[in-house]
């Protein structure tokens, strides 16, 4: 069974507002498309025709996975307040040996991106994070090896 797909409030709402926008003007633009290439006639060596379709394909994609996504997640309401342990949903702040601290937000895998101080549950410091209380000592196994750090504040 595949690991359950989490989504903060604020994640699942960007998703939402791109399929809307995938199934209404980038449809309807695709559309327009379409049939300005079928017009121009032979379709067998039509590019644009072929390129239309080839786009279609992937907007109907997306648009699924964006579907499925959002049926199957679980939303992590962002509440305020002390929370005693790392779930999906906090902001914890850490410090690896011999660096300054560091503030991530704990997301889903859908909704990471460490540039802007998200990191997924499913990440190797994720994962690592994941349960632990302020004070406790955690090491990550990462793909450029141990990361020891200490969780100092969980909000």
């Amino acid at each position: 069974m595949p690991e359950p797909t989490y989504l903060t409030a604020e994640g699942a709402a960007k998703l939402k507002a791109e399929l809307t926008q995938l199934k209404g003007p980038e449809r309807e633009a695709l559309a327009k498309r379409l049939r300005s290439a079928i017009q121009e006639g032979d379709l067998s060596e039509n590019a644009d025709y072929h390129k239309a379709k080839e786009d279609q394909g992937f907007l109907e994609g997306r648009i699924q996975d964006l579907e499925r996504v959002l049926r199957d997640a679980i939303i992590v309401e962002n509440s305020q307040g002390q929370h005693d342990t790392v779930e999906v949903g906090v902001w914890v702040t850490i410090q690896e040996e011999d660096y300054d601290p560091e503030r991530y937000h704990l997301v889903g895998a859908k909704e990471a991106n460490p540039r802007d101080a998200k990191i997924s549950n499913e990440s190797p410091i994720g994962k690592a994070l994941m349960g632990h209380r302020v004070g406790d000592a955690i090491v990550a196994q990462t793909p450029v090896g141990e990361v020891r750090m200490k969780i100092l504040k969980i909000e």
